[in-house]
């Protein structure tokens, strides 16, 4: 599989604060990567930098072998679909409207979906259980619910990347692994690239190929997800101890404080 993501010495500041400093790292077509973090590693700017929304200082962004900044928005947008933690539209939207939007960037007339797009709008829905709110405003819906709604959108845009930031963090236990469920079937069924932040380790190790384990002081780790996301590994990133359990094929986290429960396991685990 060719290299579809290039990331090379990437580095972005906020003023006099870097967030990333030359980050380095490759995703190959069809892969599958969760990347972690504590808050304030540049998680989510990592994904506004791949996405295009914002610009390096240093270091760059190939898209498909292409620099992300030569892509005008319209063709970028048929390469990756952006699902946010959270956002809420200014205009009062139902949610069969703010689905199709995805299909802008490949219409050639306003208004109008083709045959082909409509299905695509219908499958997305159906694909995320959000097919029975399609008729309501969306600002109706719950926060969970509304998060189902920004994945169908990205579902319906088609694209070959998919970027995810925290998209079960308002979702119940049946939807969160109903959605990586589904990240997972799109991956193996079309060969979408999957690229998600998240705070669930747990998730992450069970789905996820690939691990980019980032922290605050510009540190990283990069690789397979076995080895990147290690109890080592993550309580020297998040400066937490961590409870840990072999489970199936992966390992189990749990973050522990010193008044828990049980807190005095984490002292005898090796």
């Amino acid at each position: 599989m060719k290299d579809i993501i290039k990331v090379q010495n990437l580095t972005f500041s906020y003023g006099k604060r870097a967030v990333l400093k030359e980050l380095s790292f490759d995703v190959k077509q069809g892969c599958f990567l969760s990347i972690a973090g504590p808050n304030g590693a540049g998680k989510t700017t990592l994904l506004n930098l791949l996405s295009g929304l914002l610009k390096a200082e240093t270091g760059f962004v190939e898209i498909d072998s292409k620099s992300v900044q030569n892509y005008s928005a319209r063709k970028l947008a048929r390469k990756i679909a952006f699902v946010r933690q959270e956002f809420i539209p200014v205009f009062d939207y139902t949610v069969a409207e703010m689905v199709s939007m995805a299909r802008m960037p490949y219409s050639r007339s306003l208004g109008f979906e083709s045959e082909a797009d409509k299905k695509l709008i219908t499958e997305a829905l159906t694909m995320t259980d959000t097919i029975q709110f399609a008729c309501r405003p969306l600002e109706s819906l719950s926060g969970g619910e509304r998060q189902r709604v920004f994945i169908a959108r990205a579902f319906a845009q088609d694209t070959p990347i998919l970027l995810l930031d925290e998209p079960t963090s308002f979702l119940d236990y049946k939807h969160q692994v109903g959605i990586y469920d589904l990240l997972k079937k799109m991956q193996n069924e079309r060969q979408k690239t999957i690229l998600t932040v998240t705070h669930d380790i747990n998730l992450a190790a069970q789905y996820a190929d690939i691990g980019l384990l980032m922290a605050a002081d510009n540190s990283y780790v990069y690789g397979p997800t076995m080895e990147v996301f290690s109890r080592k590994q993550i309580e020297k990133f998040f400066d937490a101890k961590i409870l840990t359990a072999d489970i199936g094929q992966s390992k189990f986290f749990m973050p522990l404080g010193k008044l828990a429960k049980d807190a005095g396991l984490i002292k005898n685990q090796q």
